[in-house]
């Protein structure tokens, strides 16, 4: 998943996200900070909402099960992914990934998981705090393997 295609994906979306919510058009306009005209556009597939609107109703709407059910669990996760490719950043608890998440590989002490809808990788550790996240499976192994290495 790319940025572009997750905006695509999420247009879908956002309609049955406000109906979930309870919201009328003009209070999730209001709640994302766009015009209501703006918002009837994007539900209506005139226009794609824009990388900061689908974040902010990634972070807004994170409890929301048509997100989960989307996106694979935490949609703010598959995001904060894309954003950060490449980007090492700190360590954050997980609920280790007991229902979105399929265990590719175990080393040690950390294990390498896929996303079975986003289809992105993490690692984490016993405790279940991630300690890396990408796209790309071959970088993901490496980092295992250095962070094995590392620990041992």
């Amino acid at each position: 998943m790319n940025k572009e295609e997750v905006i695509t994906h999420m247009a879908q979306y956002i309609k049955l996200v406000r109906l979930e919510s309870g919201y009328t058009q003009e209070k999730m306009a209001e709640i994302l900070g766009i015009s209501k005209k703006t918002l009837v556009q994007i539900e209506k597939g005139r226009i794609s909402p824009a990388w900061y609107t689908v974040v902010t109703i990634c972070a807004l709407f994170r409890d929301s099960e048509i997100l989960r059910i989307q996106f694979g669990d935490d949609a703010l996760d598959t995001l904060t992914n894309l954003a950060r490719q490449h980007v090492e950043y700190r360590k954050e608890r997980t609920m280790g990934g007991k229902v979105w998440w399929k265990e590719i590989q175990r080393m040690s002490s950390f294990r390498l998981q896929q996303n079975i809808i986003s289809q992105h990788y993490r690692i984490l550790d016993d405790d279940d705090y991630r300690w890396y996240s990408t796209f790309d499976k071959a970088e993901a192994i490496k980092e295992l393997t250095k962070l094995c290495q590392g620990s041992e």
